[in-house]
């Protein structure tokens, strides 16, 4: 019905740019420019609206065209040119607006509230053994390096590594407005096809490397007492337990109530450590809060990144063919070789479409 729809959508447009008409009119008030933190307050508001305020005034626009022109069609006396020429623009305003229903459907899409946070991606190597863990830190440095594409800020805030250079699981930390919106659609159970180093005959193996992705908390969202914590310091240390440094700079807290622990060891300074660890753990804690809201908390994990089976996964990377489907929209493309070094605007852009409302 799509009449239905396009009255929704213009009287939401209306709402919105009815209440931008209003703020305007506040800002020209002697009584709130007095108040600077009112002033703000509207100013942000407006910014939010102005884009809706903006499109209802184009919406208002194409709607009356397409009234006058279906107005001419409807009447007597026109010769077959005028016909023509009148189908052929009302076709092209047709267009138009079906561009609008889509800009509008998107515009006026609840926001994730969670989608201007920083992230952390946790990523953990699962069926497969020790090409597990190698694929888990291949994952780990393609998002590194489309992080650095991008120019925003990553850190590494926890790993576990294992032989060969792989990880057993890692935690990856990108501090960006719109980092969640960005990373949000990894979440879920990858799977790597392609004959591992350490496979001698050569024959191709199928593992698994699970990934969470979690928007970071803030002070306000959990309070953690300090009576709730057990703070350990020791030594950090390097694959193979190679000493990295003599200091007790790395830190492991542990939540009691909870039982989660969160260890950091990235940084020489046991202050800057456990800053860091406390923003993972807070943000683990907030996680577990909003999975007990929505029902059953291993349910929900496992719908996020399941058991790391083979059978279930999100994406499937193929090495021999060169190729990196997502199952979730059916989109396979021919270019692994530069999506593992980092290329994820095309499978990222493609997952954010697919969300947005038809």
């Amino acid at each position: 019905m799509p009449e239905v729809k396009e009255a929704f959508l213009l009287s939401r447009l209306e709402a919105a740019a009815s209440r931008y008409d209003e703020l305007n009119l506040l800002l020209t008030d002697p009584s709130i420019l007095a108040k600077q933190d009112q002033v703000q307050q509207i100013n942000k508001e407006r910014r939010q609206l102005m884009e809706a305020a903006e499109l209802c005034v184009k919406y208002r626009d194409i709607m009356s065209q397409v009234s006058e022109v279906t107005e001419i069609l409807d009447g007597h006396g026109l010769d077959a040119e005028m016909k023509r020429m009148a189908d052929e623009e009302l076709k092209e305003l047709q267009g138009r607006r079906t561009q609008l229903d889509r800009e509008a459907a998107i515009l006026l899409k609840p926001k994730d509230p969670n989608d201007e946070k920083n992230v952390f991606v946790e990523i953990r190597a699962g069926t497969g053994g020790l090409e597990a863990a190698l694929f888990a830190g291949e994952i780990l440095r393609m998002y590194a390096r489309y992080t650095e594409k991008l120019g925003w800020k990553g850190e590494i805030v926890e790993t576990n590594q294992s032989d060969l250079g792989g990880i057993k699981e890692a935690t990856f930390v990108i501090e960006q407005k719109g980092a969640f919106s960005r990373f949000k659609f990894e979440r879920g159970v990858h799977r790597v096809q392609r004959v591992p180093v350490t496979e001698a005959s050569g024959r191709l193996h199928t593992s698994t490397v699970t990934v969470a992705v979690l928007p970071e908390a803030a002070d306000v969202d959990v309070q953690i007492d300090q009576k709730d914590l057990r703070v350990d310091t020791f030594c950090s240390s390097g694959p193979g337990g190679q000493g990295v440094n003599t200091t007790y700079s790395a830190v492991r807290l542990t939540h009691i109530p909870t039982g989660l622990v969160v260890s950091c060891q990235d940084e020489r300074s046991q202050i800057k450590n456990k800053a860091t660890a406390m923003r993972v753990l807070r943000s683990r804690l907030v996680e577990i809060e909003r999975v007990k809201q929505d029902g059953d908390i291993a349910q929900n994990r496992r719908s996020q990144v399941g058991a790391g089976e083979r059978s279930e996964k999100v994406r499937t990377y193929n090495f021999p063919q060169n190729r990196v489907t997502d199952h979730r929209i059916g989109l396979s493309l021919h270019s692994l070789d530069r999506v593992i070094q980092g290329d994820l605007d095309e499978l990222f852009d493609a997952l954010a479409a697919a969300d947005m409302p038809e």
